[in-house]
């Protein structure tokens, strides 16, 4: 039941990572907000970087590693990519390394916060997206890549 929480978290993550991934102007991926924020293209590392860490804790890894950031087209593929790795393991028969819990406090809740400064990131870049009743998304176990259904309402 664990699990199964935990890939509705990651589709989840998926769904609300792709609206600002998703048509980002060329130049975003180098925006800089002010002197000491992360630029879009350097959060979208960090987010990959989680999410192999997640993987890494899941089967039992004590390992982080920091990469670089890629052009703004490869890095959303790993972004993706990295869900679906993370996703695969939780629906396989393998044990876990760490808890649930502490594979959605660390890595999960880091990814979901920094996809939200994205989200802010591209309204300050002057590209926002619409906002969305997540509530009513149709969001589903196991949609992990960057085809994410449609919204059902998106603000005005």
């Amino acid at each position: 039941m664990k699990r199964e929480f935990l890939r509705h978290c990651l589709a989840t993550l998926a769904y609300r990572g792709a609206k600002p991934l998703r048509d980002a102007p060329p130049e975003f991926g180098g925006f800089h907000a002010s002197a000491h924020t992360r630029t879009p293209s350097q959060i979208l590392a960090h987010l990959g970087d989680l999410l192999d860490w997640a993987l890494y804790l899941a089967k039992g890894e004590k390992r982080y590693e920091d990469t670089a950031p890629l052009e703004w087209q490869a890095g959303v593929e790993r972004f993706f990519t990295a869900v679906k790795r993370f996703d695969d393991y939780l629906v396989s028969d393998e044990p876990l390394g760490c808890s649930e819990e502490r594979l959605f406090q660390g890595p999960i809740a880091d990814a979901l916060t920094h996809v939200g400064q994205l989200t802010m990131l591209r309204r300050i870049a002057g590209s926002a997206i619409r906002g969305e009743n997540y509530f009513r998304a149709e969001i589903e176990s196991g949609r992990v890549g960057s085809d994410q259904r449609p919204a059902v309402f998106e603000f005005d």
